[in-house]
């Protein structure tokens, strides 16, 4: 997925960003709300990560603005604010989910995937895939019952394509997936993972469009 990550706390933020990319994930990150609203206005994020607290204003207001603009993108509160009052007024801000600070950086990778699945239209980590057995929480695949190792580039890839059956995905699109914005991408870097998927996971798991994308297959 593409994540902002909207977070003042340099150490914090540092780590959170890690964790995010580890998980195979592209991340953009920024320290204040108007580079937020620059960010969100250039370009589409799977999912938003936002602080309360931020040096110029409060993440509510922002979440509120975006909110009454249509916008769904799901959205994750990270704050220190733990009062009940606080919680109730950012899930009802239009936030899909609340964390309190400290927390576990495994426990946010849960929850981030936890709110893709919901968004995505199903909630039930578990799928299966003609052979492949695939556990979208535990991030591991298996093809006819035995596991098969992905890279977390290659998971990202695999998991683009998985939410979005039939679905043409430009390079471009996956790209944006994949890494971070101003991230050094070779030419040829999408062609080399959908390669490698089909090594791992079979000839018909993506379909090529020439000149256009790539759509999950069979599998």
């Amino acid at each position: 997925m593409r994540i902002l990550l909207i977070e003042d706390d340099t150490v914090l933020g540092a780590a959170v960003r890690d964790q995010i990319a580890a998980d195979g994930h592209s991340v953009d990150w920024v320290t204040r709300l108007d580079q937020a609203g620059d960010a969100v206005a250039g370009t589409v994020y799977d999912l938003l990560l936002l602080d309360l607290m931020l040096p110029d204003g409060r993440g509510i207001g922002f979440l509120k603005a975006r909110r009454a603009r249509g916008d769904v993108t799901p959205v994750i509160i990270l704050t220190a604010l733990d009062q009940v009052s606080d919680r109730i007024e950012g899930l009802n801000a239009g936030a899909d989910d609340y964390l309190v600070k400290p927390f576990d950086l495994a426990e946010l990778s849960a929850r981030i995937g936890s709110v893709s699945r919901r968004y995505a239209g199903n909630p039930n980590p578990l799928i299966e895939h003609g052979a492949l057995q695939i556990d979208l929480s535990a991030r591991s695949i298996r093809r006819d019952g035995k596991p098969v190792v992905l890279t977390a580039r290659e998971w990202a890839l695999f998991e683009a394509l998985l939410a979005r059956p039939g679905q043409l995905l430009s390079k471009a699109q996956l790209e944006e997936k994949l890494y971070a914005f101003g991230a050094e991408i070779e030419s040829n870097t999408i062609e080399v993972h959908v390669s490698r998927l089909r090594k791992k996971l079979g000839a018909g798991v993506i379909e090529t469009e020439r000149g256009l994308g790539y759509r999950l297959g069979a599998a």
